[in-house]
């Protein structure tokens, strides 16, 4: 599909949620100057937005230009609430306890022999030698993961944010699978990468569960939320609003919890479906 939208957009929501990477972005991470346009009419007509990521906060720079109202954007799969007004000052951490995940590195390290670790703190990413580099990150430390989950070093004490595993042969949706069924009791287990690399959040931590807490704060139900997403770590979201987006490029379980379909990220999908409910809105202001 490439011209259209699947499902009447909603005429009247309180709360865009959208993911970034595969979803507002396009595949060389920027920002068309017409989501750009379409963010900025959404703002203006009272409808708040939310970025809604698996990125750090440090990694918001490619939107935070574009933030308008409140600031807020959800990070880390729902781990972090930063304000983006304030350089990513993080206003709410949603942990994964060092204990647990040590168990989590343990139990793959049993069933998957060859996974190498990254430990995400509030401090920022460290990982394991074997680990794929994090360029953006220069300063991390490099060491086995039971050295990086100690209390001491590094980030002396900083809360985890997330854990994420990486295996160098395996399927991704194998991978997670495995995860899953090995320690899905002690940890919330995703992915958004097309790799076998699996991100690690504290048991009921998810960008669904967060905006649902973002939102009563400010008294909107999901019957008023519209939630863009690709990758499995959308699904919860996705489920969760009351109307939901699907990418032309998503993953097949995106697609499957979506309640409607857009274009690609390319395309601007999230662009198009916000310019219907808009010209919707106007219209039906106008027979009012």
């Amino acid at each position: 599909m490439t011209s259209a939208i699947e499902q009447s957009a909603p005429v009247a929501p309180r709360l865009i949620a959208t993911d970034l990477d595969g979803t507002l972005l396009r595949d060389d991470k920027t920002v068309s100057d017409r989501t750009v346009r379409a963010l900025a009419a959404a703002e203006k007509a009272g409808i708040e937005v939310f970025f809604v990521t698996g990125r750090p906060a440090r990694w918001m720079d490619v939107v935070s230009d574009h933030v308008h109202g409140h600031g807020l954007a959800i990070c880390a799969n729902g781990a972090a609430v930063a304000d983006l007004h304030a350089g990513g000052r993080l206003l709410k951490i949603r942990e994964l306890e060092r204990e647990a995940a040590l168990d989590v590195v343990h139990t793959l390290r049993a069933a998957a022999p060859g996974t190498a670790f990254a430990v995400e703190l509030t401090t920022g990413i460290h990982y394991e030698p074997g680990y794929p580099p994090f360029h953006l990150d220069p300063g991390a430390t490099v060491a086995v993961a039971e050295k990086l989950l100690h209390e001491e070093t590094p980030g002396a004490g900083a809360p985890v944010l997330k854990l994420l595993a990486q295996h160098g042969e395996l399927a991704p949706d194998e991978f997670l699978a495995l995860a899953r069924g090995a320690a899905g009791e002690r940890a919330s287990f995703t992915r958004s990468s097309p790799t076998a690399l699996i991100e690690v959040s504290g048991p009921g931590v998810s960008k669904a569960s967060t905006l649902e807490l973002c939102c009563a704060e400010r008294g909107i139900s999901a019957a008023e939320v519209v939630a863009f997403g690709d990758m499995p770590n959308d699904v919860e979201m996705l489920s969760w609003a009351g109307a939901s987006y699907a990418m032309g490029n998503a993953h097949p379980a995106a697609l499957a919890a979506a309640t409607g379909r857009t274009v690609t990220n390319n395309e601007d999908g999230v662009a198009v479906v916000i310019e219907r409910i808009l010209a919707d809105r106007a219209r039906n202001l106008a027979e009012c």
